[in-house]
Order: C-alpha cells, then sequence, then structure tokens
C-alpha cells in the first residue's frame, strides 16, 4: 500500500485547497495518509522565506485576493473573502488535534478537512476550543478528551518533532507531499503525485544525453 507522507498547518489555505483532491487521489490509489502537522513559521523561516509581516502589501493583497480566489474557484472549493480574521492565531491546539486524533486511530482525513474547511469556508477560529469541539465530535470522538490531549506534552512533542523533520527535509511550505522521499511541495502538483503513485519520475525520460549536467 503506498504512503504519502503530508505535511502541512491547520490553517494552510492550499492544504485545504488540495484537501479534497488528495483524499480521491488517495481513495483511488488506495494510499495510506500519514499526517505530519507543523508549526509552519519556522519551516518557511528555515528555507529563507518570509513571513507575512514581512512581505510587501502588494504581495499579501495578491495572495489572498487573487492567488488564493483562483485556485478556489478552479478545485470549486467554497472560501471566504481575503483572509481568515484569526490567521494568525497559534497553530498548537488545531495541530495537536489533528496529531492526537492520529495517535488515537481516529479518522484524521476527514478531521483535517473539516478544520482546514471550518478556517477558510466559515471564518472559525481554529485556536479556539469551542469551535472545534462540534467538529471532533461529528466524528464520533469524545470532544473534551482530544482537545484535552491535543495541548498534552506527548502531542505537543510529536508537533515539535514534526515540525523538525520539516526543516531537517528542506520542506519548503505547506501542503508539501512525500512520496517514497520524493517531495512535491503544493497542492498545484497533486497530478505529478498521483502520476508517480504509477509512473514514478526518472529525469532521464527527458533529460539530454548530450548537455553535461552543471
Amino acid at each position: 500500500m503506498p504512503v504519502i507522507e503530508y505535511f502541512y498547518s491547520a490553517h494552510s489555505a492550499f492544504a485545504y485547497l488540495g484537501s479534497a483532491r488528495l483524499m480521491q487521489i488517495c481513495a483511488d490509489h488506495g494510499c495510506t495518509l500519514r499526517h505530519r502537522p507543523i508549526n509552519l513559521g519556522p519551516v518557511v523561516e528555515a528555507v529563507g522565506g518570509r513571513s507575512f509581516a514581512g512581505r510587501s502589501q502588494a504581495h499579501v493583497d495578491y495572495y489572498f485576493g487573487r492567488e488564493i480566489e483562483r485556485w478556489a474557484e478552479w478545485r470549486n472549493v467554497p472560501i471566504i473573502n481575503y483572509r481568515p480574521t484569526h490567521h494568525s492565531n497559534p497553530l498548537e491546539l488545531g495541530n495537536g488535534l489533528l496529531i492526537a486524533t492520529a495517535e488515537a486511530g481516529g479518522d484524521v482525513d476527514q478531521l483535517a478537512h473539516l478544520i482546514l474547511q471550518a478556517h477558510w469556508r466559515d471564518d472559525a477560529d481554529i485556536a479556539d476550543a469551542a469551535a472545534l469541539a462540534p467538529l471532533v465530535a461529528a466524528l464520533g470522538m469524545d470532544a473534551d478528551d482530544m482537545l484535552t490531549a491535543a495541548l498534552s506534552a506527548p502531542v505537543q512533542a510529536l508537533h515539535q518533532r514534526y515540525t523538525q523533520e520539516a526543516i531537517d527535509r528542506d520542506v519548503f511550505g505547506s501542503p508539501t507531499y512525500f512520496l517514497d522521499g520524493d517531495m512535491f511541495y503544493g497542492q498545484d502538483r497533486l497530478d505529478m503525485l498521483e502520476r508517480a503513485l504509477t509512473q514514478p519520475f526518472k529525469p532521464t525520460n527527458w533529460r539530454n544525453p548530450s548537455v553535461a549536467s552543471p
């Protein structure tokens, strides 16, 4: 059974935009999705990226006002206008809830989609336990127990471990997928990821052998 490692944050716009497509790929190809929720800021900074606070207003407006909306239309995914109200809030609870659910053997695939959707469609604050509790309950889990587990020391240690693993593996941002150690960055690479499940990429298929490598 193929395994896709899925590095993302619970508030990631592009993880949301690609979520339904990713789940369909996994269903079609019998893949196991190995969730690796990360604290996105340190990962982006480790590869030289800038936080939104450090970007120009023109860049921010393009990102939230055009790029996300175009992909939402392309994917036929409902989305709020511009930027979620609570987008800058901490990720420990949202990411921790996903990790705790995976550790408990719950339906983390579905919960991940619900959390991303709540943030980007419904403008929910995923740092607020009251906003997350109904999502957990909808999957038949005890919300109080899972939300307590989300902030527990063992779960937050895994959160830090996944974040460090992303840094060590030169992950650029969220979402990033690995298949057999090969990295696919961004939900716009999902078609390539799906192709790789049946036809792994071989550089020699397209390189001109008469041109020496640098």
